[in-house]
């Protein structure tokens, strides 16, 4: 195959993200989002809260990150956060999925793709850790916007969110935690 066949493979392959559906609903509550409308999604958070980052962080490479962070969900499929899975098995998936996926394109850009991948994945750098933080920061939002969404079928509480979600969150953008518990809790104290 030549380097273009390869790239167009990879992005073919790609657009399959677009039929991996998501618990968490769209902000309207009309349906579920899919995978790929959420690293969208996710990606205009970057640029937009972007000064919620640390001084350390490259917001070009956070929405890097954040385009390609669940490729590997083609194969490995969505893990909702509050569902109660292998944690080792899913991580096994996950490197399998992005062998494959990211083995679709020439090697130069299968490196570089693979190693921006495996840094979120990490989450050691302030940048990898900013982009987990919207990773977790995005869905309660999603929910708060749709009436409770994907909490209400996981019977979720505040306190599986405050386990689940807030340690990324605090660990790199304190301040958006602190905005999104005062809306968990307000709305939580409502039901």
């Amino acid at each position: 195959m030549s380097r273009l066949d390869r790239q167009i493979a990879f992005l073919v392959e790609a657009d399959r993200l677009k039929s991996v559906n998501r618990a968490t609903t769209l902000a309207d509550a009309s349906r579920v989002e899919n995978s790929a409308e959420h690293s969208w999604h996710l990606s205009l958070y970057a640029l937009v809260l972007a000064d919620h980052a640390g001084p350390d962080v490259d917001i070009d490479r956070v929405i890097r990150m954040l385009i390609l962070h669940d490729l590997v969900e083609i194969d490995a499929g969505d893990v909702p956060i509050f569902a109660d899975v292998d944690a080792a098995a899913l991580a096994a998936r996950e490197q399998a999925a992005a062998d494959r996926i990211f083995g679709l394109l020439p090697q130069d850009q299968c490196d570089r793709l693979r190693a921006v991948w495996d840094e979120f994945e990490a989450a050691e750098t302030p940048s990898a850790q900013f982009a987990k933080a919207l990773d977790r920061f995005q869905p309660p939002m999603q929910n708060l916007a749709s009436g409770g969404g994907s909490w209400t079928a996981f019977n979720v509480t505040p306190d599986k969110i405050e386990a689940r979600v807030a340690p990324a969150i605090k660990r790199a953008a304190p301040r958006l935690w602190t905005y999104a518990k005062a809306r968990i809790d307000a709305f939580f104290a409502l039901r």
